[in-house]
């Protein structure tokens, strides 16, 4: 099963591709929402999105949760960004938590492959932990 992690920060999406728990490559590793007040821009992000889980085939979407409240919330354009992701037609999404991620980093030894970008790794956690 091809799962896709997603951590989303500021106005980008990071995505990281497993399947069966290993690590896949891939040139695109993160989509961005230019401008979220323009509809052309978050018609440009949505169909980027979907048309990279088309072309990987990705079976499901796996979204790191954001707070909503207090010093570590999630901006406003992270929780619209993830509304776009939830909408797609192609695949089932789930969001996890950061506690879920976190007891599951504890539980297992996880190698993080050489290729994965720091950005990424919280992506990376989340489609594992899923």
């Amino acid at each position: 099963m091809k799962i896709c992690g997603i951590e989303l920060k500021s106005n980008i999406a990071s995505l990281v591709v497993i399947n069966d728990g290993e690590y896949i490559d891939l040139k695109i590793k993160k989509i961005i929402l230019e401008n979220d007040e323009n509809q052309d821009d978050i018609r440009k992000f949505c169909n980027e999105f979907l048309l990279f889980l088309e072309q990987n085939f990705i079976d499901k979407v796996v979204i790191k949760k954001r707070a909503k409240k207090g010093n570590f919330a999630g901006g406003p354009v992270t929780f619209k960004m993830e509304g776009l992701i939830q909408l797609n037609p192609l695949c089932e999404v789930e969001l996890i938590s950061a506690q879920t991620i976190s007891s599951f980093e504890k539980k297992n030894e996880i190698v993080k492959p050489i290729e994965l970008k720091k950005y990424q790794e919280q992506a990376f956690l989340a489609a594992l932990a899923s």
